[in-house]
């Protein structure tokens, strides 16, 4: 067994019996070793559709400035979004389901047409995008402590977990993403809040990345994705039995809430 399928295997272990394991880093796959990382995320990928799963989008993580900095990065990351990840809004999520929870809200974009060029323009991206959501993302980690660098969060899948996604769809040309400001509200008060801004700048610049990523990795975004462009603000820590409302100007608002016991 390699370091690639010993890595999937502890962290599809981890996922399966609900106990993180270690760090990959610097003990199953090398630091710094970005493609190594996706080559353990692809792995898994590949698994969970051949159980059945079915591929519906990506998501963007790294998309702030002062997280990628952190990191020693200067890029995005991504990982893959199945049906299974699918929360609908307002449902009750078993906490169980998952090990080390946060939330985060975010700007979901859902396409219309394939984005199969490597580099795309303004224009390509506002053609193929037919409406936006609100969302929020419930992010997890398979890594003890969420003790994690570049290279442990993209192995495991960019730390995906769950996504809710709101159902008040707008049109692009109705909402400016750069300066539409969110809250994300815990029993009434506010645990988080920012702007477009904080993903990249503007969140069609999250895009932009990924449509050319994915698309020169021969795997570009197709019609009917969603995508998950990044948090707005800092992702919250979940407390079992509370309630989240993720509220982003121009796009509504959107809500999960969570068991208070393991089930």
């Amino acid at each position: 067994m390699n370091d690639v399928e010993s890595a999937a295997r502890e962290l599809a272990e981890a996922r399966a019996g609900g106990r993180p394991c270690p760090p990959l880093r610097g003990r199953l796959l090398p630091e710094g070793d970005v493609q190594a990382a996706y080559r353990v995320q692809q792995r898994q990928v590949g698994e969970w559709l051949a159980s059945g799963q079915r591929r519906v989008g990506a998501k963007i993580g790294l998309t702030s400035r002062a997280v990628q900095e952190s990191f020693g990065v200067y890029e995005p990351d991504f990982g893959v979004l199945t049906d299974a990840m699918a929360v609908p809004d307002g449902a009750e999520v078993a906490i169980g389901r998952l090990l080390q929870p946060r939330v985060e809200a975010e700007v979901a974009f859902v396409l219309g047409a394939d984005l199969p060029d490597d580099r795309v323009t303004t224009a390509d991206l506002l053609r193929a995008v037919d409406h936006l959501l609100p969302a929020i993302e419930i992010v997890d980690s398979r890594v003890a402590g969420w003790d994690i660098s570049i290279v442990d969060t993209v192995a495991d899948n960019a730390s995906s977990g769950l996504f809710v996604l709101g159902t008040t769809p707008r049109r692009p040309a109705e909402v400016d993403l750069r300066l539409c400001g969110m809250v994300l509200e815990h029993a009434g008060e506010p645990v988080s809040v920012g702007a477009g801004a904080a993903c990249l700048g503007n969140p069609w610049h999250a895009l932009a990345w990924l449509a050319g990523t994915t698309a020169r990795a021969g795997d570009p975004l197709r019609a009917g994705d969603v995508v998950l462009s990044g948090a707005l603000g800092p992702m919250v820590a979940v407390t079992p039995g509370a309630a989240y409302e993720a509220r982003i100007s121009g796009l509504g608002s959107v809500r999960t809430c969570f068991s208070k016991e393991v089930h």
